[in-house]
């Protein structure tokens, strides 16, 4: 069966971009924020009740335009907990190039625990500069696209020593992406950590520890390893662990690259595509290819989410105001210019957003054929729908959610079962 995860994109309302220049800095509008804090119990409610699999938010700052107001996914995960009962809920997710990592496994295991194994982790790489940069600065770490993933059209726009470059910042950020996450992977899963790389002394200072006056009673009542024998702290101990053992699902973002995906692989954790479905395709048979020589036998599909927005009407051109409403705006403004590989036309703006591969808009029936279709090319085991709500008012939202349980989902679990792997 396919799990369904409805991902939150909170984008403020208005009604025109011209409303949204007559407001600014519309992100710091309280009153437009209270309508995605006001609106979340219905939201919430409706993705218990349809049974999707996951709900999560988003990790982005500082975005005054009102686009992504999603500061902390940790306090939006613990609302969307107190309002369900079914439901998992998560983020996709933590930015690790930019983050601390022994926050992040706290925040977790206490979502984790609060849900008792409700919860589900996610994690990006981080390209938004604006953001990234500043949450980045102490680990030099840049916000990139992978120049591995850039189209040929792209890669001829910069010379020789801008791609040297640019592969340089995406080789940073990727080593402290990776070292955080193995940190992360540690305070869930050991008792007691030690680090001492260019990045983290772990406890600082490395070599001669921290005195700490509750020595004796933590040599005796804390966990091993952490009090060394000249009674100073060489260790730390990052409580609580998950409830879940060894710890939750965890995804992984990808837009352009396949080490992202090859890295999943290797560890275990679940790619999210946010790629068209060829480039998807082919990624999904790198991902069981590192998996297999990890050890471990996937199916194809199996442990991957693709990641898609919809506009179901009962007419097309019913669908296609949806998405000139809704995601046009957002697709100009946002996604087109920090993602430069997707097409723009000025003169079809809802022309443009489709032809990026990673929407479907039509009748119900127009809608599921295209899903089919991809799941036809990869059977993914999720599917992470995302809405621009509040743009997109919740009853809309949650129509297009009915028809996607009831009449898309069933075509999609066929091309699951047909994959050859089943519920966990």
């Amino acid at each position: 069966m396919v799990k369904v995860i409805l991902q939150l994109y909170p984008t403020l309302r208005a009604e025109s971009e011209q409303e949204r220049e007559a407001l600014r800095p519309l992100g710091r509008n309280t009153e437009r924020f209270q309508e995605f804090i006001d609106t979340l119990p219905q939201v919430a409610q409706a993705a218990d009740d349809l049974g999707l699999w996951g709900i999560a938010s988003i990790e982005h700052h500082f975005h005054s335009e009102g686009y992504e107001v999603g500061p902390n996914p940790t306090a939006i995960g613990v609302h969307l907990a107190n309002l369900t009962k079914r439901v998992k809920v998560g983020q996709l997710g933590y930015t690790m190039s930019a983050q601390n990592p022994f926050r992040v496994a706290e925040d977790v295991a206490l979502l984790d625990h609060i849900t008792k194994g409700r919860c589900f982790a996610g994690f990006s790489r981080g390209y938004q500069s604006r953001w990234t940069n500043v949450f980045g600065q102490h680990m030099g770490v840049e916000a990139t696209l992978s120049p591995q993933g850039y189209t040929d059209a792209r890669r001829a726009e910069y010379s020789g020593e801008q791609l040297r470059q640019q592969t340089a910042a995406d080789q940073v950020n990727r080593g402290v992406f990776e070292e955080q996450m193995d940190m992360v992977v540690d305070a869930w899963t050991k008792d007691c950590i030690s680090y001492n790389s260019p990045n983290w002394k772990v406890p600082y200072p490395y070599d001669e520890g921290i005195e700490w006056g509750m020595a004796p009673a933590t040599a005796k009542l804390g966990a091993p390893g952490e009090i060394g024998p000249d009674g100073r702290v060489h260790g730390i101990s990052v409580c609580p662990a998950p409830y879940t053992k060894p710890y939750p699902p965890v995804f992984v973002a990808s837009t352009a690259s396949k080490e992202t995906v090859e890295y999943c692989g290797r560890h275990g954790f679940n790619p999210t595509y946010f790629s068209n479905i060829e480039k998807a395709a082919k990624f999904g048979r790198s991902y069981v290819e590192r998996a297999a020589e990890a050890g471990r036998k996937v199916a194809y599909g199996q442990n991957q989410a693709l990641v898609r927005w919809m506009q179901i009407g009962n007419t097309r051109e019913e669908a296609l105001q949806a998405v000139a409403d809704y995601d046009a705006e957002i697709y100009k403004n946002l996604y087109r210019l920090l993602t430069p590989a997707m097409p723009y036309d000025p003169a079809d703006p809802v022309g443009s957003v489709l032809s990026a591969g990673l929407w479907s808009a039509g009748t119900v029936d127009e809608v599921r054929q295209d899903f089919a279709r991809q799941w036809d090319e990869l059977p993914a085991e999720y599917c992470v729908l995302i809405f621009h709500y509040p743009q997109m008012p919740a009853d809309r939202m949650i129509e297009n959610l009915e028809a996607f349980m009831a009449k898309i989902k069933p075509d999609l679990d066929e091309r699951v079962r047909a994959a050859g792997y089943t519920d966990e």
